[in-house]
């Protein structure tokens, strides 16, 4: 398989599996048993932690032999080589797809959310029965009784039309858009970085190490507004002070939100790496 088309593979993974996090929080509050629902979806989220750990070196090889395949074509200056900027312009292209990838993955998130709450919801009851995750895995495991457990309760048809919301009404719209900014921030971040530094070679390492700086702002944006916002619907949801469709709510528009956010990073991913590099250079060439 191509190196981008793998790395774009992985990077829907994680983000299909970002995006299921919002029905673990529904089943959560349906069946009032959160702690368990987030405690079982860490097991899921394993998946995109694996992915995440082998996307990143991948991610970082393709700049490297970007910079490499430059510095063996360009007879002068490599950023004044004219093969070099149509490498560039390639590496561009190729990181696109990425954050194209990106947008798949969160489409295909949105569109099993209904089928997954559905599936999960049993599988926190199902965890209760069994009482620990190696037996969990067993019935799991055995067709026969994954299909008695899930007929026990109402069919996926009828999860689905119940999933549909209406107008967000008790839903904080700078929430939303909040969510919408740390997305498109958190989609692109490394991405930028990487690309900063293939165009700046000499200092690459400091304008890809800068990612955790321009994730900082979407980190703080999450930690200030959504994830407050979310815990607070989803707390008043349990108490019973709030309806638990205002939570259904929140978790469509999250994920409308969250498909949006990948499209802004299509929008701010080259001047986010423009920014990087002239940030880079005023570190790496204080008296410049």
């Amino acid at each position: 398989m191509d190196r981008v088309l793998l790395i774009a593979v992985l990077t829907a993974i994680i983000h299909l599996t970002d995006t299921l996090v919002y029905a673990v929080r529904l089943s959560g509050v349906t069946t009032r048993r959160l702690a368990t629902a987030f405690s079982l979806f860490q097991i899921i989220s394993l998946l995109a932690s694996t992915a995440n750990l082998i996307q990143a070196p991948l991610l970082s090889s393709v700049v490297e032999k970007t910079i490499n395949t430059g510095l063996k074509i360009a007879s002068g200056s490599l950023l004044e080589s004219p093969l070099y900027h149509h490498q560039l312009t390639q590496l561009s292209m190729d990181i696109r797809l990425v954050i194209f990838s990106a947008t798949v993955g969160t489409v295909v998130g949105v569109l099993l959310t209904p089928a997954f709450n559905y599936v999960f919801t049993r599988v926190i009851f199902l965890f209760e029965e069994a009482g620990s995750i190696p037996r969990l895995i067993v019935i799991l495991l055995s067709p026969h009784l994954l299909v008695r457990t899930l007929r026990k309760r109402p069919g996926y048809l009828s999860a689905l039309r119940a999933s549909l919301p209406g107008r967000p009404k008790n839903i904080p719209l700078a929430f939303l858009i909040a969510n919408t900014m740390v997305i498109g921030i958190w989609t692109t971040g490394v991405l930028s970085a990487l690309y900063a530094g293939a165009l700046l070679p000499e200092y690459r390492s400091t304008a890809s190490l800068l990612s955790g700086v321009v994730n900082g702002v979407a980190t703080i944006l999450s930690a200030m507004i959504v994830d407050p916002t979310a815990a607070m619907i989803t707390d008043q949801a349990l108490r019973g002070t709030r309806d638990q469709r205002d939570v259904r709510q929140m978790v469509y528009y999250l994920c409308l939100t969250r498909v949006l956010g990948t499209i802004l990073a299509q929008a701010i991913f080259l001047p986010a790496a423009y920014l990087i590099k002239d940030v880079a250079l005023i570190i790496a060439v204080p008296d410049r």
